[in-house]
């Protein structure tokens, strides 16, 4: 028997009932004065610190495939990919607004489990609904802005990169493209647990590394990898006016299990121009770099290239000869 699809007051219940705060969370952030419920939401900031503000699509079709993408991890997904921007400024995330449009047909139980996935999130980052808007429409999308703080004077831009600086990036890079490959080629549904598309399905915002390189003033620039490091590596060095230059052995790339539907799949290149890792990409001044651990908190912190006064970006390759790094990630006008 099809479901009748909800109205829209139901859905806002369902939604308000799903992401309230957890008990052992102590509640709702002391910067949200009033939360959902009323026409907008109040946020006030603390003393001694700055409001950060971030937005971010979740498109159907574009960022996620109905039939592959489990309702869970849209959920958890939608709200950790914007977190990320707060963590590349080493802020701290106090609450975010929802927008959702979605077909009739999935208010059921599609919208009960994105739900489950969008409040694991919202507590594990301590990051309250605090509203938003519904409505209906034949394809999903989704718009999550974030607010954040960091004490003042403290926000970690792309603009402060000087040359001699080293560069680094966290964790392993072309986790989360490689997933997206096995998850478009596999005929079954992907499991939670499964390592090979874990990370592209529940990627985690570096929050706790973001804040600490903050807190102690460890860093020059900073800024996410969303689209892929060739890309967004390229806008940091527009951003301080510089340039790069990146030794590709030392980039920390996944690893392709030898697997029939991976063959021909180069770690290179999932590393260079894949998206969706959410790693942190930062430069370090020479006189900081005995403080940068090899790893925080299990996190690896490779070094892979140093900050030029010319303006170009260049890659040493394995064979010792050296090329231009083309920009050649995720770009939504080029797919």
């Amino acid at each position: 028997m099809k479901r009748k699809p909800l109205s829209e007051n139901s859905i806002l219940r369902k939604i308000l009932a799903s992401c309230r705060p957890s008990p052992n969370s102590g509640g709702v952030s002391p910067s949200i004065v009033l939360g959902m419920g009323d026409d907008a939401a109040l946020f006030r900031p603390k003393t001694g610190f700055e409001t950060i503000l971030t937005c971010d699509w979740f498109l159907e079709g574009t960022h996620f495939l109905r039939h592959k993408h489990p309702p869970d991890s849209v959920g958890w997904k939608c709200l950790a990919r914007a977190l990320s921007d707060i963590a590349a400024m080493g802020g701290t995330p106090r609450c975010f607004l929802l927008s959702l449009a979605l077909p009739g047909s999935l208010t059921g139980r599609w919208l009960d489990a994105f739900l489950v996935g969008l409040r694991r999130a919202s507590r594990k980052f301590q990051c309250v609904l605090a509203g938003g808007d519904t409505t209906r429409r034949d394809k999903v999308l989704i718009n999550v802005t974030v607010i954040g703080e960091v004490k003042t004077g403290r926000a970690v831009l792309r603009s402060g990169a000087r040359a001699g600086d080293t560069l680094y990036v966290s964790g392993q890079l072309g986790e989360a493209e490689l997933g997206l490959l096995v998850l478009k080629q596999s005929q079954k549904p992907p499991k939670a647990r499964n390592p090979l598309t874990r990370r592209h399905l529940y990627p985690e915002p570096r929050m706790a590394l973001g804040q600490w390189v903050s807190d102690a003033r460890l860093v020059s620039s900073m800024m996410d990898l969303s689209d892929g490091l060739s890309s967004d590596l390229t806008r940091l060095c527009a951003a301080s006016g510089i340039g790069a230059r990146v030794e590709m052995p030392r980039i920390p790339r996944v690893r392709i299990p030898k697997h029939a539907l991976l063959a021909g799949i180069d770690s290179a290149h999932l590393a260079l121009h894949g998206g969706d890792d959410y790693e942190l990409l930062f430069t370090v001044p020479p006189h900081r770099l005995h403080i940068v651990p090899a790893s925080f908190q299990g996190v690896p912190l490779t070094p892979i290239g140093k900050i030029t006064k010319r303006r170009e970006m260049v890659i040493l390759e394995h064979s010792g000869r050296q090329r231009q790094l083309v920009a050649g990630g995720w770009d939504p006008f080029l797919k």
